[in-house]
């Protein structure tokens, strides 16, 4: 390996992993894969690397999965700024809102190390989301923001980023969703495991604070999903499971179909058959665009727009709503032609090798600089392989 153009792509949570092993395939032997252990959780993290087929992490952190916020990032930003400076790669690549991403860009950029931002330009307006927060400080600090949308990329034109350091992309799950999804008669097998027929389950997600953290929440999304009249398969996160004995809401979960936590494949092979998605995840947002499935998004608010402005998610609060309008959606026998004939806005499939072609440019400049003493210059215009995405 080149030492000095190494990437390090910094991942530490289920769709970091997803979304980038198109990038850490693409670059090869010059990817740098550090894994924070931000999802700790053996079933929640390691399935995901083993059925990605990624190589093993080049770092592993120790000492982060479990503990709360500030610990959290406190603890990777020392982490990882004592690994820049030892082994300094030639640019780092972080994704998306998480924890990790921002301890990732951070630890970066004080160590002189360029940083390019997979996924830019999400912006809720939401400060009660910890994932806003995430976003913005990384918004300061990339010097390359991969921005999925044109939405994304006014987003950070708007606050004030030079627009020779922004290159919209695409999303890199469109590809990941075509490369995940299993065959027909994989799936077909799928469900007669989990004891359902086709378009007659509902598929349901919840693991976000806002919903697990407030038992009245809780108990209210859990209620109306056991009352829909269809089977709910509910592949149940660590954190909801917990919350829910915890408030006394196991009765809840005995109507509902509760599985444990299922690898990526496994849950989009059970996405493309459903009637309906009903989650708070961020990701399932994006795939139902790809999948061409309604999804019902129980959250306060949403960075990803254009999921509901292009017809495929709602966003609603908890409430008798969420029954009123799930049932109407499972009764919409028209539903299903309609989002088929509809594009994805989140791109054409492509987005990982634009993203490798930034990346090891930039990192590519940042090793002539320091070879020769000059400063990194500021990437210049939009390379061609780029293309707007609407």
């Amino acid at each position: 390996m080149n030492r000095g153009g190494a990437v390090a792509v910094v991942l530490g949570t289920r769709p970091e992993i997803v979304k980038l092993a198109g990038v850490v395939r693409g670059l090869g032997e010059r990817a740098r894969v550090v894994y924070t252990g931000q999802h700790y959780d053996e079933s929640l993290s390691g399935a995901f690397f083993r059925g990605l087929r990624l190589p093993p992490p080049y770092t592993r952190l120790a000492g982060v999965g479990g503990a709360a916020r500030g610990r959290q990032i406190g603890t990777m930003i020392s982490a990882l700024s004592e690994l820049f400076s030892a082994d300094p790669p030639a640019a780092v690549i972080v994704q998306g809102d998480t924890n990790t991403t921002s301890a990732g860009a951070q630890a970066a950029h004080y160590q002189g190390v360029p940083v390019v931002h997979v996924e830019a330009g999400l912006r809720s307006r939401d400060r009660a989301m910890p994932e806003e927060t995430n976003r913005q400080v990384v918004g300061v600090l990339a010097d390359v923001h991969c921005a999925p949308t044109g939405s994304a990329a006014a987003n950070l034109r708007a606050e004030g980023v030079p627009e020779q350091r922004i290159r919209i992309t695409g999303n890199t799950i469109v590809e990941a969703v075509a490369e995940s999804l299993p065959g027909r008669a994989q799936s077909l097998a799928m469900l007669r495991r989990y004891g359902v027929d086709p378009d007659r389950y509902v598929l349901a997600t919840i693991h976000r604070p806002e919903n697990t953290d407030e038992p009245a929440r809780l108990r209210r999304i859990l209620t109306e999903l056991a009352d829909l009249g269809l089977p709910v398969l509910f592949p149940i996160h660590p954190r909801t499971r917990s919350c829910a004995e915890a408030q006394g809401l196991g009765g809840l979960l005995d109507r509902l179909r509760v599985v444990e936590p299922i690898d990526h494949a496994s849950f989009l092979g059970l996405a493309l058959h459903t009637r309906l998605l009903v989650s708070d995840s961020g990701g399932v947002q994006e795939e139902c665009t790809v999948l061409k499935k309604p999804l019902i998004v129980v959250r306060n608010s949403t960075e990803r727009p254009e999921a509901v402005d292009a017809g495929f998610a709602t966003l609603l609060r908890p409430g008798p709503e969420l029954g009123r309008l799930a049932r109407a959606l499972i009764a919409d026998t028209s539903l299903t032609g309609r989002l088929a004939a509809r594009p994805s806005p989140f791109g054409d499939g492509r987005a990982s090798e634009r993203i490798v072609e930034i990346a090891l440019g930039l990192a590519d400049r940042q090793a002539d600089a320091t070879r020769t003493g000059r400063p990194l210059p500021v990437p210049g215009p939009k390379p061609r392989a780029v293309v707007t995405v609407p």
